[in-house]
């Protein structure tokens, strides 16, 4: 049973691939991501460059900058999107680059994460 959706699953997604093909939402569209230095950021950001090309989108390369950097190149329209907006760590940078007037939301990749120094117990007793 599980074989048979998982096969009815890929079935209907190949089919669907082909009949939308010609109708691609980003023909003709070239998107600039951004994203930081840190290389674990890079995954999410290579996750959604490959989507967008699925979906007919030309990606350039993600441009490594500064997260303020980041969101005020998002702001200004000098890059696209980018896969990494750490909450709360990065609000008061989404804030000052003018929040939801200018960006849009949508998704989360990473919930719970754990943000800023870790130690291990043991040395933070002491």
């Amino acid at each position: 049973m599980r074989h048979s959706v998982l096969f009815a699953t890929a079935f209907a997604t190949l089919i669907s691939t082909q009949t939308f093909a010609a109708d691609l939402p980003g023909k003709g569209i070239t998107v600039n991501p951004v994203q930081s230095t840190i290389t674990e950021e890079t995954f999410q950001t290579l996750l959604v460059s490959r989507a967008l090309e699925k979906l007919g989108y030309t990606v350039n390369k993600p441009s490594e900058v500064d997260y303020n950097v980041g969101y005020t190149s998002l702001a200004s329209g000098d890059a696209t999107f980018t896969a990494v907006n750490w909450t709360p760590l990065h609000d008061n940078m989404y804030e000052a680059a003018g929040g939801d007037k200018k960006f849009y939301r949508e998704g989360v990749f990473v919930n719970g994460a754990a943000q800023g120094y870790l130690i291990d117990k043991k040395t933070a007793d002491q």
